[in-house]
């Protein structure tokens, strides 16, 4: 399942920044398809000097696990927040590679457009593998918003320099919210629904909370 757009990932700081920009003009808006069932979660982990990543293709309908891949990669990048699909996604992709299935959505764990520069490793990740793509993260990068309730459902906009760029969304009763942002190919509504149908029992959705879980056990046995 290669990607159809390469480039180097032998970059400085700012010649990243500059492709980030180059690569925004890329990301498409709109729907999600719809009869979607195979959704893969993307998650990385750093283990001494490589990056760990785990891909878990989850299924929607039967609510299981069909596959899971890893991937290991040499760090070649330093941690720099707005970077940081230069540190995973060379991983990421190759985890990806290794599907026999075709996902139908990928959802990182991560940002999409709710990026300083509107282009955050969900972006990155499905403009390179040209498949939909949803930003689901743990924690806020950029922007401000009002705190929803705390139950399922509830949501508030997520806004930075007057712009909408991504959602604030209860998944469970009681819990923190998570952020859900547009990668590539999908749009804020769809992204929150599958987000939504996607968190069955915990406050992070299964594919990107099995592959959170994945990265995170095999990096700590390496």
């Amino acid at each position: 399942m290669p990607a159809p757009i390469r480039h180097s990932w032998n970059l400085a700081p700012a010649q990243a920044i500059a492709l980030q920009g180059k690569l925004a003009a890329r990301v498409s808006i709109r729907p999600l398809p719809s009869g979607i069932r195979w959704i893969a979660g993307l998650d990385a982990a750093f283990s001494e000097d490589e990056c760990v990543a785990a891909v878990v293709l989850w299924d929607t309908r039967r609510k299981e696990v069909v596959e899971q891949r890893i991937a290991r990669a040499p760090l070649r990048f330093p941690y720099i927040p707005g970077l940081l699909s230069f540190r995973e996604a060379p991983a990421l992709l190759a985890a990806l590679e290794k599907l026999e299935r075709r996902p139908d959505v990928l959802m990182c764990d991560g940002q999409g457009l709710a990026h300083p520069r509107r282009f955050g490793i969900a972006c990155h990740i499905g403009v390179l593998a040209e498949i939909p793509s949803v930003g689901c993260a743990k924690s806020l990068l950029v922007g401000e918003f009002r705190e929803p309730a705390k139950r399922r459902g509830s949501r508030a906009a997520l806004a930075d320099r007057g712009e909408r760029i991504g959602t604030v969304l209860c998944t469970r009763d009681g819990v923190r919210p998570v952020i859900v942002s547009v990668g590539h190919l999908a749009n804020l509504a769809t992204a929150e629904k599958l987000v939504l149908r996607c968190a069955v029992s915990y406050r992070l959705p299964e594919p990107t909370r099995l592959a959170d879980q994945l990265c995170g056990a095999t990096a700590h046995l390496v």
